[in-house]
């Protein structure tokens, strides 16, 4: 399983720009150390509208912004609800700009970006609470902000993957509102990290066992793997799937959650849910933010493009 080149090189650069390993930093470290993220992701494109807001969550006033495209115009238009990345610990909605801004102009949707509280400070359920605050204002305030209420789904990155899998759940029991799709980027989903990969990859480069760990340590407040952990935490820890929204999961061959992911997303199919699974060769974990001009991170921006416009404008 080659590296694929046009992103080898970048992994060092990372890694500079990191320093330490995350679990070896205090949450404020390994906070500011994330802000690097940011300046391997290239130029943000240009968006017709972002505005933001403060979305009232159940402890804290959430950051949001909200990019509204062009093709959009002034009708209600779909809109996907996205949580950024970061092991549950570190990460804003800055780090995910970029690829926010290009999922709008290419899908057509308006996409609204959720500045949830982080693990250890605020662990579970904290961070899945903040998100469905955050998704019910957007069905509360569809009007306003120019949002088809029949028209809304979710999505993440990494922890944040996990958190839309885990709210797609919450939604589903809680039975208050509906979500039409669930776009899952290499979703963080099981806290016993025993798929295969976790042993047979010889390096998962940005993000390792070790960072694994440290996140789900974090966020549920023990060490992870154990009796007890909800599947509100962990969706992969989830005995009935029936009755999701259909799905999109896109992952690196070489990321540490590939096996953990082809596994929920036959888990999906099993339980009827129309699920589209997309493996990605030679990429490893966070590929599309660290190096968005690859082509092989075009080609899952492109298909996350693709899935939104088939869920949210038909």
């Amino acid at each position: 399983m080659p590296l694929d080149p046009q992103i080898e090189g970048l992994i060092e650069t990372f890694r500079k720009m990191r320093g330490k390993p995350v679990q070896e930093m205090t949450p404020e470290e390994a906070r500011f150390a994330g802000w690097s993220w940011k300046y391997l992701m290239g130029e943000p494109e240009d968006v017709a509208q972002v505005t933001y807001h403060f979305v009232p969550g159940p402890s804290a006033d959430l950051p949001a912004r909200i990019y509204r495209p062009e093709s959009a115009g002034d009708t209600a238009a779909p809109a996907l609800i996205y949580f950024h990345g970061g092991g549950f610990v570190l990460g804003n909605i800055e780090i995910c700009d970029p690829f926010c801004r290009a999922l709008a102009n290419r899908s057509g949707c308006v996409v609204i970006s959720i500045n949830y509280q982080k693990a250890p400070e605020h662990k579970f359920p904290i961070a899945l609470e903040d998100c469905y605050a955050a998704l019910k204002w957007c069905f509360e305030h569809a009007d306003e902000i120019g949002v088809d209420s029949s028209r809304i789904a979710i999505g993440g990155g990494s922890a944040g993957g996990g958190l839309a899998a885990a709210l797609a759940l919450l939604v589903r029991d809680r039975a208050e509102m509906d979500v039409v799709f669930q776009m899952l980027i290499y979703p963080m989903i099981d806290d016993t990290n025993v798929a295969p990969a976790s042993e047979t990859l010889p390096d998962t480069y940005i993000w390792s066992r070790a960072n694994n760990l440290f996140g789900w340590t974090s966020y549920l407040g023990r060490a992870p793997g154990g009796e007890g952990v909800s599947p509100y935490a962990a969706a992969f820890r989830a005995s009935d799937l029936t009755g999701l929204p259909p799905a999109l999961i896109v992952v690196g061959e070489l990321d540490l959650f590939v096996d953990e992911n082809i596994e929920y997303a036959r888990r999906l199919i099993g339980a009827g849910i129309p699920t589209e699974l997309q493996v990605y060769p030679g990429a490893y974990h966070g590929f599309i933010n660290i190096a968005p001009e690859a082509d092989v991170s075009q080609q899952c921006i492109a298909a996350c493009t693709q899935a939104l416009k088939k869920a949210l404008h038909q």
